[in-house]
């Protein structure tokens, strides 16, 4: 398993060129071009746990026989803030395989100005093997567990795998949701909907007035090996597009919580224009931060002669407020149409399971 490890330092305690390129607007860290190197990350360490030992260059897919994809995204969760006169350390390793699968860790851990290294993201990315001549699933080489550490790791991508499974299973787009989701999308529908009982002074907003997008051509020179749009510039484009839509809902700064998920249905071509839509899915808060904004954006390749379009990418962020920093009141967000109802009620289980990660990380 460990043969698999692989690991990126990004300087930037000290290396002030370096810094100056990844400088947000506020003097922090641009997290979207920390989750481009994750992805390549992530490939990286698929490939190399493929390869023969030794081989430090890819070569030609053809005559490789196989191609490796992001299939999923499962989560990014920040744990602690970035620190940019800190140097960055994004690793990681294949912890789980399937029959065509492999289950990849990264986290991202500040290092340096003698200080002891600290974990500030922690994430998880399933792969997939494809034969470079069918394009159907290709066998992945199985992990050899040395230790226990190894073994624990392995248990806990197995989980991770089947966890997904059972979420899918239980997905709204499949089974209808459960009586307890059904009465609180009745209580919120009279508090804010329609019904007799709505409060008409109350501050909120539809969920068909959030929406935010943008067009883009697509260039060459953001390609992967597989001559297709590198799955990690869209995961920046996604986030940069979410940020500004919650930041402009939430009339304020955010701060990035997590990455709740990403599906790669397809992939996105070279010279394509693709429409990203980003949308405010749900709102919350907590005793940490007064508001709490989840963040959905699909992306779509839109053809231009029919006007036809089809979606490659679902992404799932979620932002906050800190105490002390927040706006003066949270806007709800309030679906109208049942296919928003779903979209709400799907924020709304990815807020409980981040809120359920971060309690299990403070214990």
């Amino acid at each position: 398993m460990h043969d698999s490890y692989t690991e990126l330092i990004l300087p930037f305690g000290t290396s002030s060129n370096l810094l100056e390129q990844y400088t947000n607007a506020s003097g922090g860290i641009r997290t979207g071009k920390l989750m481009e190197h994750l992805d390549s990350l992530a490939g990286s360490i698929g490939y190399k746990h493929m390869l023969p030992p030794g081989v430090q260059t890819l070569g030609r897919i053809q005559e490789r026989g196989f191609y490796i994809v992001t299939a999923s995204v499962d989560r990014l969760d920040m744990l602690s803030p970035l620190n940019p006169a800190r140097d960055l350390r994004l690793s990681g390793q294949v912890i789980y395989t399937g029959r065509s699968s492999m289950e990849v860790a990264v986290k991202m851990e500040s290092t340096g100005m003698g200080q002891p290294d600290e974990t500030v993201l922690i994430g998880r990315f399933s792969m997939v093997c494809r034969s470079a001549i069918t394009g159907g699933a290709r066998p992945v080489n199985p992990l050899i567990i040395s230790s226990p550490e190894e073994r624990a790791l392995y248990a806990l991508g197995e989980q991770m795998k089947h966890r997904r499974q059972s979420v899918a299973m239980k997905s709204l787009s499949r089974v209808p949701p459960s009586s307890s989701e059904a009465a609180e999308l009745h209580s919120l529908y009279l508090r804010h909907g329609e019904g007799p009982e709505a409060d008409v002074g109350l501050d909120h907003v539809w969920m068909g007035d959030t929406f935010l997008e943008k067009c883009m051509l697509m260039f060459p020179q953001e390609r992967n090996v597989h001559q297709k749009i590198f799955g990690g510039y869209l995961m920046r484009l996604a986030y940069e597009l979410g940020f500004t839509n919650a930041a402009m809902f939430t009339r304020g700064h955010v701060k990035f919580l997590s990455l709740d998920g990403i599906s790669f249905a397809r992939p996105v071509p070279i010279g394509s224009i693709l429409r990203l839509r980003s949308q405010i899915l749900h709102t919350s808060s907590s005793p940490q931060y007064p508001i709490i904004v989840h963040v959905g954006v699909k992306a779509n390749v839109v053809d231009v002669q029919t006007g036809y379009e089809q979606t490659t990418n679902d992404f799932r962020f979620t932002w906050c407020q800190e105490v002390g920093s927040a706006s003066p009141n949270l806007r709800q967000v309030v679906p109208k149409t049942y296919k928003e109802a779903m979209l709400w009620l799907e924020g709304k289980r990815a807020l409980e399971l981040g809120a359920e990660i971060r309690g299990l990380r403070t214990k």
